[in-house]
């Protein structure tokens, strides 16, 4: 079974061959910090979370590039408005982000660069872009890239320069010799602080956005490597700005596989800061388990829009239930995943179809029904190390199943005692209103024949 990733370059389904047999060199847009991360974005970093642990559960080693961008327009406002300094921002929220991604089991990426850290990189790009007549001096004294001078261009979004500026609506402004044309490096403003000020041949300045990608993607990875992905909003112009810099720059491609998440949608409109309709992944995670929020994005297949709503974040903590509760009736054993087995079988088929987590989620529900059938435990043992694949199905299973719940341990057990004495005593009646009393509570409780266990509503 080879492993076909859906190339969004070519627009096709491609049988994936990295160009260092068993090394795969992997790069993703992280995220500009100025502020905390929203569910958008960690629907992107699960996502290729999901691939970089596939990867690396086929056998590859792996390495994959995730970076920040801490300097840009809106980092420079907010640092200016609270009265503090780019690097004291950028790094507050850069361990934001670490807490929220560690606690939705996201592994850390090979490398982390922030753009300011590779200025010297993007100055060297820039002079081999000049130097190739693909980039010219204007007299604001910015760098801009000359599009047209790219004869690639369009080719990750199909779309052509004549449809490009079609929809132009800007005029010609900041010494662009064509409206198409996008900055490389930004010079200076007197208004702006020290710190975002870097000295260089064409004057002093800032580097644009899309120079940042180019410069730490080759920089890190090679000229050329396996894999470029990152959300759908950045296809046009950032990718393609990327492939322009970087290709025009080295005559080489730049990816081999391009790769690109779908959207987390609010009432069918995409999540994002600039529409005011995202949810912070720290306002969610107030709400439901992290472990939830990741089964939530993991069972979507990563291309396909998904629908936030608490409606479908319960329906997930739900189904997440049913399978922690089917290792916490059978505990795994103690021997190691069967990759040869009838449902690792399957759930490897579905990865391998483009990282098709859904038929690979729908796997470990049939495993879980067989669990509980069969009371197997070797079973339970391919469930959970399954599920480890994907990031899910790790934790006890009963701490998981009572994690969340507002009464502490010692009420809930004098709770169940107190219901099985009365019980005892014939006193149903007062047996259900302590069950009751206890569901309203949040804490269900389930009788078996080895006695009353309980978790959380």
């Amino acid at each position: 079974m080879t492993l076909r990733i859906y190339n969004t370059l070519t627009r096709d389904l491609e049988t994936f061959s990295p160009l260092q047999a068993g090394h795969v060199r992997m790069y993703v847009c992280g995220m500009t910090v100025y502020d905390f991360c929203h569910l958008g974005h960690a629907r992107s970093m699960i996502a290729f979370d999901v691939v970089q642990r596939w990867l690396k559960a086929s056998g590859f080693q792996v390495t994959y590039v995730r970076n920040v961008t801490d300097i840009d327009d809106k980092i420079i406002q907010r640092a200016l408005d609270n009265g503090e300094s780019i690097r004291s921002l950028t790094t507050r929220m850069i361990e934001a982000l670490h807490q929220d991604a560690d606690a939705l089991g996201i592994e850390r990426p090979t490398h982390e660069p922030r753009a300011t850290d590779h200025v010297p990189q993007m100055l060297g790009l820039i002079a081999q872009l000049e130097a190739r007549g693909l980039a010219y001096r204007a007299p604001n004294g910015d760098v801009n890239y000359s599009v047209r001078g790219f004869p690639g261009y369009g080719k990750l979004s199909g779309k052509s320069l004549d449809e490009l500026n079609a929809g132009e609506r800007v005029a010609v402004e900041g010494g662009k010799k064509d409206p198409l044309d996008f900055v490389l490096w930004k010079s200076a403003k007197a208004t702006e602080p020290d710190e975002v000020k870097w000295n260089a041949p064409f004057g002093a300045g800032r580097p644009g956005w899309h120079i940042e990608c180019s410069a730490m993607s080759c920089h890190l990875l090679g000229t050329t490597f396996d894999i470029h992905g990152g959300g759908a909003d950045l296809q046009f112009p950032h990718h393609e700005n990327e492939i322009a810099q970087s290709e025009g720059a080295s005559g080489q491609p730049l990816a081999r596989y391009w790769m690109h998440n779908g959207f987390i949608n609010v009432d069918n409109e995409k999540m994002s800061k600039s529409l005011g309709n995202f949810f912070t992944i720290r306002d969610v995670l107030q709400q439901y388990d992290a472990e939830t929020v990741r089964f939530f994005v993991v069972r979507s297949h990563y291309r396909s829009p998904l629908n936030y709503s608490d409606v479908h974040l319960d329906d997930a903590r739900a189904a997440l239930k049913r399978l922690y509760t089917a290792l916490q009736t059978v505990p795994p054993s103690a021997t190691a995943l069967d990759w040869n087995q009838a449902h690792a079988v399957r759930f490897k088929q579905a990865m391998n179809e483009d990282f098709g987590t859904p038929e690979a989620v729908a796997v470990l529900f049939d495993l879980a029904t067989e669990v509980n059938r069969s009371r197997d435990a070797t079973l339970a043992t391919q469930l959970r190390g399954l599920g480890a694949v994907l990031g899910l199905l790790q934790q006890d299973p009963t701490v998981y199943l009572q994690g969340g719940a507002r009464l502490d341990e010692a009420a809930i057990a004098g709770q169940i005692a107190a219901r099985a004495a009365a019980k005892a005593a014939k006193n149903f009646a007062e047996a259900d209103r302590i069950r009751n009393e206890l569901l309203a509570q949040g804490v269900v409780l389930k009788d078996s024949a080895g006695g009353t266990i309980w978790e959380r509503a």
